[in-house]
């Protein structure tokens, strides 16, 4: 990845999706490990990190982690997940932070000069290209080395520049050796992009989960 060495930089990480996308290339990240990284890159403005909690269980495998990212330099953007019943009887939870991302890139933007997006969601191609307009430049982190690809086309695309997130494994990958290789299930957003659905992201950090077997 290029960044100018007195670049403001910001992270901006959809955290189910990059949790996908890092369980789905065989390796877990060390959070401390990519800050270090990026600080290293340029002038690291913020780094953010978001994700839906489900608050009424009495423990949850990410609260751990939430609290490590937040005594740690991560500014932690989260919101109750959402029950409700589809037209076809089944229960299903949803926890999407585009929202809540795109509003908090736009309004940062004027103090940073490049943005670095770690999501590979189609719909945030018009976050990007809304970036770019006011003159900043943009880039994904995501994957291509899956099957389908964990990254929308549209989003890659329109990005400044594209990482492969398998290209920063060496750099950002937690020490101790590569897990298996897990098995998920996905579901294509609007705009394209994979979206984890289910199996093995928590129940709080997907956006999306269907039937009473997941809940």
């Amino acid at each position: 990845m290029f960044v100018y060495p007195n670049e403001r930089i910001a992270l901006f990480i959809d955290g189910a999706n990059l949790y996908a996308t890092s369980k789905s290339l065989g390796f877990d990240i060390d959070y401390k490990r990519l800050l270090e990284h990026f600080r290293k890159k340029g002038q690291l403005v913020r780094a953010l990190y978001y994700t839906a909690l489900a608050e009424d269980q009495e423990y949850s495998s990410i609260r751990p982690l939430i609290d490590w990212l937040d005594y740690n330099g991560y500014s932690m953007v989260t919101k109750p997940t959402k029950e409700f019943t589809d037209s076809a009887g089944r229960r299903k939870v949803k926890g999407n932070m585009d929202i809540e991302l795109t509003v908090d890139a736009m309004r940062l933007a004027d103090s940073l000069d490049h943005i670095i997006l770690f999501s590979g969601d189609g719909d945030f191609r018009s976050l990007v290209a809304a970036l770019q307009e006011k003159g900043r430049r943009v880039s994904v982190v995501s994957t291509l080395q899956t099957q389908p690809p964990m990254v929308a086309d549209e989003l890659r695309r329109q990005a400044d520049q594209f990482v492969d997130l398998a290209d920063l494994e060496a750099q950002i990958a937690r020490e101790g050796g590569r897990p298996a290789p897990q098995r998920e299930r996905f579901s294509r957003g609007s705009s394209g992009g994979q979206r984890p659905i289910a199996e093995p992201v928590p129940f709080d950090n997907a956006d999306e989960f269907e039937g009473e077997d997941e809940l």
